[in-house]
């Protein structure tokens, strides 16, 4: 580059660096004008038009670009950036090859095309551009690149099976062939072990691993030493793996669980590797062999006394096995070693989780172990109070069902409060960053309130657990856990604003918001007041949607540095990570989630109808991953209860069945599609994913969708030219809303509507189906207001049957125009589409009525006095007066009244926009 052209091009750079993308934009038409073929300034202007969301003028440039077949390392940087961010993967490949053709000597433009088809899965062809490199450059790092690629291909799942074999073969020959042996590199020694792996060749590679330098490698190695173990397994080598396990515990003093797992399994190998009953001679061998195995274990649990949990957990592993496989001989070891356990680890706040599997007492033991911890409460330090909290954790888990009554649960709720703001003290100084010691006292008042609840049917229970756990939140403004319960509680209380408040505050980033989003967005529809034109829920799904946007480029290109870097280990969880995020579950619930919101908060048009039935099509053949974290809510209530998750739900979760449902619900306009037979075909998985409300949702969609379905077939679009035009609109610009469509094959149609040849299909009444649901919603909400519900179950209610109209209206949003009614002789069905929609939405109004006076009535000087009142149970301590209650009750009421009062004119507006 000349000096000149380098002064003219630096103000670009300057910009592009500092996201001033106008500036850029300016500075290459400043260029441009005196070079109008410089294709360098092209490519940047393409970037910074990309950066600034103008996709129609970057596409252009692009085009300009690529049609002179770059070879410029700059020019194929600036594009590789353009491309990516316009979604064409597939072209940036075809850039790179274009240029690799041009200039094969060029190592660099070598490395930059395999790079390429490793960012978009391409494995076959990474294979032959590594290949080509290695034969050329002679680096042992394109052999095994190469070597990789053709594993990674014979995983894919597009690959045929038969093909698979080959290409694993294919790649332990290139290995066997090396230069290099493959054990000079640990990441390279792992292809090798896991080639040998696929291929089921656990001898040679039993062989490798004994080989010194392989042993040595599985020493500092974890990645390797996890496959060694997985190979020696699947050799049913299990033993043999116990006794390099007990070397390393005893000799090496090597604390891996995996290590006190390996020696526990090779201790029962003999009966647990087979399904026969073991005879007696076995059994003597595998005592003998549990009488060795625990003085291994306690001779390490005496050498690491405090400094190591692993040996006394072993101890605890080792007994609980022996009692499943029958070889128990004393009843009261377990119980005595879990209080050996408590003794030495009972300040950690790990020690509830630990001792849990092992804790199922009954009868004399439980009473003993009782005992036992009633005697260790004290709350004089900070190491005794955890201990003490420990102790109540584990009293409240073996509480048998007898104990769980009103007043006592009430009594605990009470005690758990009053040592929570004792414990207080030891926090007084922490800064807001820190957690207070005391939380999880806290936790378990609310979960005892919960419990209350349950027990009782109380809503003040709730109540109370959520001035509770408020006060606790103030003081501890970092606890995600008190949170956690807050929200479940609040959403039960229906104040779904103040629990996506608390959502918020936690700082839910990046993938977490696939592990956790569904606390706040599992049916948000029922939550929603998008129909008033609140969109809070429907923005808060897309920026929850935004990891699997930058998903599979941020993932590409960590898959792309650990080639670079030889870190083959880490490829395959890259691979699946990417993979476990494109087809979450979570994902598509959202997809559906939004949608139902969309049509209540937008004008239903043919457009809107089109383009978000085919998006939802494109997810419809989906296998998907359940990356939902519901273990992350704390849990400590009884084994003989349902965990405080299961409890708090308002609903079943929705799953894999419910989604499949929804999806067919909104699909049903494309009958023509190849979709159609299992779009009418309902499965069991389904039904059982919906609550009862949605069941009946469920059928009437499918009645509706049989009824109107021959008329709405006759008159739309021909399915191929909208689904023609999703797929060109997807190729053109990925991650972007549809785009409209000439709507008739032929040119002749009028609102995107042609004249058809055959005659209209004869008109008929409605099933008995859809107007006897609209009764069946309105008895169901009229029991409910005359019941003790929760407001979950009423806005649940009030959400189905409004979307069941939005459904209708939806469906029928293509029979509006008179001209369509005229043309195709509709004036009968459009007569009992009006009387249908007239029957709905007096409904629809008789419930609005009745929110808004609930949430007149919510909201009152009585109403929070009446939620100060039934907290009264906890305004005893000190902390928890009258006016913190107060504080709680107004904002809990307030809430409820905003929902109330929201849906309700939410309700109004929807009957007014579809009468």
């Amino acid at each position: 580059m000349s000096t000149a052209l380098d002064r003219q091009i630096r103000p670009i750079y300057d910009a592009l660096d500092t996201q001033s993308n106008k500036s850029a934009v300016l500075a290459c038409n400043k260029v441009l004008k005196k070079q109008p073929n410089n294709v360098l300034v092209k490519a940047l202007k393409a970037l910074a038009l990309v950066r600034l969301q103008k996709v129609e003028e970057s596409l252009l440039l692009a085009d300009e670009v690529l049609a002179k077949k770059p070879t410029d390392d700059g020019v194929l940087t600036a594009m590789m950036h353009v491309l990516r961010g316009l979604g064409r993967h597939s072209d940036i490949v075809a850039m790179f090859e274009t240029a690799y053709k041009q200039h094969p000597q060029n190592e660099d433009l070598g490395t930059q095309t395999f790079f390429a088809n490793v960012r978009v899965g391409n494995w076959k062809a990474a294979q032959q551009v590594a290949t080509k490199m290695h034969k050329q450059f002679q680096d042992d790092r394109y052999l095994y690149w190469s070597i990789f690629s053709a594993v990674l291909q014979a995983n894919d799942m597009a690959t045929p099976e038969a093909l698979r074999p080959v290409l694993l073969k294919l790649a332990l020959r290139l290995i066997s062939s090396g230069n290099t042996p493959s054990y000079f590199n640990p990441d390279r020694f792992y292809v090798h072990l896991l080639i040998l792996r696929e291929l089921e060749m656990y001898d040679d590679a039993a062989t490798l691993l004994n080989h010194e330098i392989g042993q040595k490698i599985c020493e500092t190695s974890l990645v390797c030493d996890e496959i060694r173990r997985d190979i020696m397994k699947l050799k049913g080598a299990c033993k043999q793996e116990g006794e390099q396990a007990k070397v390393k515990i005893l000799e090496k003093k090597d604390r891996n669980w995996l290590e006190f797992l390996s020696l526990l399994d090779a201790t029962f190998w003999d009966i647990a590797s087979t399904s026969e009953p073991a005879s007696e001679d076995v059994k003597a061998a595998v005592t003998e062999e549990i009488a060795k195995t625990r003085k291994v274990f306690s001779e390490a649990a005496t050498v690491d006394g405090l400094k190591d949990r692993s040996g006394l957990l072993a101890l605890l592993e080792l007994e609980k096995r022996t009692k499943s496989h029958g070889l128990w001989t004393d009843a009261c070891e377990i119980r005595m070693m879990a209080e050996n356990y408590f003794s030495q680890f009972g300040d950690k706040a790990c020690c509830y989780e630990d001792l849990l599997p092992y804790l199922a007492f009954e009868g004399e033991e439980l009473e003993q172990w009782t005992s036992f911890l009633n005697s260790r409460k004290s709350f004089d330090t900070p190491d005794t109070l955890q201990r003490s909290i420990n102790v109540y954790k584990l009293l409240r888990y073996n509480l048998t069902s007898a104990e769980l009554t009103p007043e006592l649960e009430l009594a605990r709720a009470q005690e758990y409060i009053k040592v929570y703001l004792d414990g207080l003290k030891f926090g007084v100084n922490l800064p807001d960053t820190e957690l207070q010691p005391a939380d999880d006292f806290a936790i378990l008042v609310g979960h005892a309130y919960v419990s209350l609840w349950k027990l009782t049917g109380e809503e003040s229970h709730l109540q109370s657990a959520a001035a509770t756990l408020e006060y606790a939140s103030a003081r501890s403004k970092q606890s995600y856990r008190i949170r956690l319960l807050l929200i479940r509680i609040y959403h039960l209380l229906g104040a779904p604003a103040l629990a996506l408040d608390h959502y918020r505050l936690m700082n839910v980033k990046q993938v977490q918001t696939d592990t956790l989003s569904h606390l706040i967005l599992s049916r948000a529809a029922m939550w929603s007041l998008a129909p008033l034109g609140d969109i809070t829920y429907m923005s808060e799904c897309m920026e929850a949607s935004q990891i699997y946007m930058s998903n599979s480029t941020e993932t590409a290109e960590f898959i792309a540095r650990a080639f670079s870097t030889e870190r083959y280990s880490q490829i395959i969880d890259f691979i699946e990570f990417e993979d476990r995020l494109d087809n979450s579950l979570q994902r598509d619930l959202m997809k559906v989630e939004h949608v139902r919101m969309r049509v209540a908060h937008e004008p239903l048009n043919a457009e809107l109808v089109d383009m978000e039935l085919i998006e939802l099509k494109f997810i419809f053949d989906r296998i998907h991953h359940d990356n939902r974290d519901f273990e992350v809510i704390p849990n400590y209530q009884p084994r003989c209860q349902p965990s405080f998750n299961e409890q708090t739900l308002p609903l079943k979760p929705p799953g894999a069945g419910w989604l499949s449902a929804y999806l067919k619900v909104y699909i049903r306009a494309f009958q023509e599609l190849p979709l159609r037979e299992r779009l009418v075909k309902k499965r069991q998985e389904e039904i059982d994913d919906l609550s009862e409300d949605e069941k009946l949702f469920y059928e009437y969609t499918l009645a509706l969708s049989e009824w109107v379905g021959p008329y709405h077939d006759y008159v739309r679009p021909p399915p191929s030219a909208l689904l023609a035009e999703a797929a060109k609109s997807n190729d053109l610009k990925p991650g972007h809303p549809l785009k409209s469509m000439a709507a008739a094959a032929n040119g002749s149609a009028t609102n995107g509507h042609s004249k058809k040849d055959e005659e209209p299909p004869a008109v008929k009444e409605s099933p008995e189906l859809i107007p006897k649901f609209f009764d069946d919603m309105k008895s169901r909400f009229d029991a409910v207001i005359s019941g003790t519900a929760l407001p979950s179950e009423l806005l649940h209610i009030v959400a189905t049957t409004q979307e069941a109209y939005l459904l209708f209206a939806l469906e029928t949003v293509r029979f509006k125009p008179n001209s369509i009614i005229k043309q195709y002789k509709f004036g009968q069905l459009a007569q009992s589409f009006k009387d249908l929609r007239v029957k709905a939405s007096s409904i629809l109004n008789e419930m609005s009525t009745v929110l808004a006076k609930l949430g007149e009535e919510v909201a009152t000087p009585d109403g929070r006095k009446a939620f100060v009142q039934a907290s009264s149970s906890i305004q005893d301590s000190s902390g928890f007066d009258h006016d913190f209650v107060l504080g709680v009750a107004k904002k809990t009421t307030d809430a409820r009244k905003q929902t109330y009062e929201g849906i309700a004119k939410g309700l109004a507006k929807v009957v007014k926009n579809h009468s």
